[in-house]
């Protein structure tokens, strides 16, 4: 046995690839291997010899059957290490083109940058927070009854609850109003953000979809009034628009503010599309109002100290306003062609500068 060790052990390590090993273990360990036809004469030997061959045996095929897979395992590490060396790849090297069109940046992305570019101007930061919100963040802390058709599930989605859970459910949040709550409670006040970020409706037509996009604003100071609301939308729409567009505010309801007011912006119609800032029509565009004081108080204000506006608008309407497209669902198709033609450059960065 001492023979066959030393012959095996000495070819698995002479062996110079795996056909050649495959070999070696047929040779040693297969059906009609040495060692295999050294432990049928097990049968022809006493059962005291038995006792001490058979350990013998068995340790010798464990032995060589390790060692086989010790070396076929370094085989397949030489091939890896080959494998990288060959195919190696430095994915910080700038891209290159090779006759394919080039990327796009997409129109929700770029008018998200134009809209925090503009408010940047104006002192607005940028406040983010949870798309899966609990209930009193997404409906009481903004003053909306139990009863509002907001809260039913023809309208939200709401998340699953395990049976037996008496908790309240949370949702997938149907503005970023609860982002200004939250906002209030880590900033307090004075307090000037907008909220941009996805929120979810169960809504699905030309211009509406069950996912999309909404920038809302917040400012709390002392003495704001809805003049101020008025100067910032306006000063919004100029730089936005890039032209000067005037407004009209109609009392309206909402439940997070008093008084509130749907805006309009001056708009002509021209041949089925929309000019902004010229003409005699109004089109809607957004809510607004002055922050209700119950608002004030959940977010950790004191409404006798302090006071507010706040409004909100759709990114993905505002860009189907400015740059002509006419089908809200298209912004979620995935179709390269639609994205080509609607999308922008991915190096051209809106500023007040350079231009939005």
């Amino acid at each position: 046995m001492d023979e066959l060790r030393t012959k095996y052990l000495s070819r698995i390590v002479d062996a110079s690839d795996e056909a050649a090993l495959e070999d070696v273990r047929l040779a040693a360990i297969g059906k009609k291997g040495e060692v295999a036809l050294a432990m049928r004469e097990l049968g022809r030997m006493t059962p005291e010899r038995r006792q001490t061959e058979g350990p013998r045996l068995n340790a010798l095929k464990d032995e060589i059957t390790s060692a086989i897979a010790a070396r076929r395992a370094a085989f397949e590490d030489a091939a890896l290490e080959e494998r990288l060396r060959s195919e190696w790849l430095d994915v910080t090297l700038p891209g290159r083109r090779r006759g394919t069109a080039p990327g796009s940046v997409h129109p929700v992305s770029q008018v998200w940058e134009e809209a925090t570019a503009i408010f940047a101007d104006m002192g607005f930061g940028v406040a983010e927070g949870p798309q899966v919100e609990s209930d009193w963040y997404n409906f009481d802390a903004l003053n909306i009854p139990d009863h509002h058709p907001a809260r039913g599930e023809m309208d939200t989605f709401y998340m699953h609850r395990a049976d037996g859970d008496a908790r309240p459910p949370h949702v997938l949040r149907t503005h970023t109003s609860p982002v200004q709550i939250h906002a209030m409670q880590q900033q307090g006040a004075p307090l000037r953000i907008i909220c941009p970020g996805r929120v979810y409706r169960a809504d699905y037509d030309q211009t509406h979809t069950p996912m999309f996009h909404q920038v809302e604003g917040l400012a709390l100071d002392r003495h704001i009034s809805m003049a101020n609301l008025k100067w910032v939308l306006e000063e919004f729409f100029t730089a936005y628009f890039c032209t000067r567009v005037k407004t009209r505010f109609r009392a309206s309801h909402f439940p997070f503010t008093e008084p509130s007011a749907e805006v309009d912006i001056q708009c002509r119609w021209d041949g089925g599309t929309v000019k902004v800032g010229e003409g005699d029509d109004w089109l809607e565009v957004l809510g607004s109002g002055m922050v209700h004081p119950s608002v004030l108080t959940a977010g950790g204000i004191d409404p006798d100290a302090w006071q507010g506006f706040a409004f909100g608008m759709g990114i993905d309407r505002i860009a189907m306003l400015k740059y002509g497209i006419p089908d809200l669902r298209a912004f979620f198709d995935s179709d390269l062609r639609w994205l080509r033609h609607y999308g922008f450059a991915p190096l051209a960065v809106p500023t007040l500068r350079a231009g939005i």
